[in-house]
């Protein structure tokens, strides 16, 4: 029996790829010199999606793809995929939640320590020897015990939570309703949060839903000396305002692991010195990554075998 092909949309680890190749006759997008020579010559006998939640997948795209039956993301965000599309020809979605939350948080509170006590600095003031030159570099800020403002309480969110509680920090967020089995002060949007807080920390998931979710009204209203931290999507944030406000300094610091262009990051970002930069690597660990990749392997074999998907995104 022939194997299904699946279209490999973006680069994954040979731990992944190697057993994949086993089950599935792998078309290796990423690799073609054209993508319409690639698509015409492969398109027709594809019958699946490998996919990252940044690469996503069009309509324009799977509109190529007659024999089309699964659509298996490489992590938690699905906003580049057209669901819409998945849905009107019954193309199943999956996604690989949970194995990803607390690497993610994590990082959160990585940046958030980064950012106000300034470490990366630290760093460079004893490499660079302005230690022996200059003595003590500046005063930074504590993190312990400030107001945290959480934008998005669902896995990632609740995750930061719980380790902001080992702070003792002073929980608020903002979502699309209250949660009622939170003990967390609820805002009903994130510009009623921002003035309420030290630090806001943004986990909100990505998509057309969320799309400059903080607005300019929210960075605006965000305490002068506040800390901004953003693990969620570039596109959930006004990147200009963003900007604006570093550049004033009513943002003291930042700690950003997601950018409204990435890979090709406003330049002036760089230009900060009170701003922490991650190249979207939240999930970057290979503890992680290995559980991403065997989840979603799990996802198409169970299609393939006619088993229920265990992570589905339902429509």
């Amino acid at each position: 029996m022939d194997k299904p092909e699946l279209l490999v949309m973006g680069v994954l680890p040979d731990w992944d790829l190697e057993p994949m190749a086993e089950r599935y006759t792998l078309r290796l997008l990423y690799e073609a010199k054209s993508e319409a020579a690639f698509i015409a010559e492969h398109g027709p006998a594809i019958r699946g999606i490998v996919t990252k939640g940044e690469i996503g997948a069009s309509a324009a795209l799977m509109d190529q793809l007659p024999r089309l039956e699964i659509v298996a993301c490489y992590g938690v965000g699905v906003d580049a995929i057209d669901r819409a599309y998945c849905a009107r020809r019954g193309i199943p979605v999956t996604n690989t939640p949970d194995v990803l939350t607390e690497d993610v948080a994590d990082l959160a509170f990585a940046l958030l320590l980064a950012a106000a006590r300034r470490i990366p600095a630290a760093d460079a003031w004893v490499r660079d020897g302005s230690w022996v030159r200059e003595g003590s570099m500046p005063l930074t800020t504590r993190v312990w015990g400030k107001r945290i403002g959480i934008v998005g309480l669902g896995r990632i969110g609740s995750a930061v939570a719980r380790r902001a509680e080992g702070f003792r920090m002073a929980i608020s967020y903002s979502g699309r309703t209250p949660k009622p089995d939170v003990p967390y002060t609820f805002h009903p949007s994130p510009a009623a949060l921002a003035p309420e807080v030290d630090i806001l920390v943004c986990c909100a998931m990505g998509g057309p839903t969320t799309q400059g979710l903080i607005d300019r009204a929210a960075i605006e209203a965000l305490r002068p000396g506040a800390i901004f931290v953003n693990v969620s999507r570039g596109s959930v944030v006004d990147e200009p305002a963003l900007l604006e406000a570093l550049r004033s300094r009513r943002i003291a610091a930042a700690g950003l692991d997601v950018f409204w262009n990435e890979p090709a990051v406003d330049a002036e970002f760089a230009t900060f010195p009170h701003v922490v930069l991650a190249p979207h690597a939240a999930s970057g660990t290979e503890e992680t990554r290995r559980a991403m990749g065997a989840l979603m392997q799990e996802n198409l074999a169970a299609h393939f075998a006619g088993r229920p998907l265990p992570t589905e995104i339902r429509p």
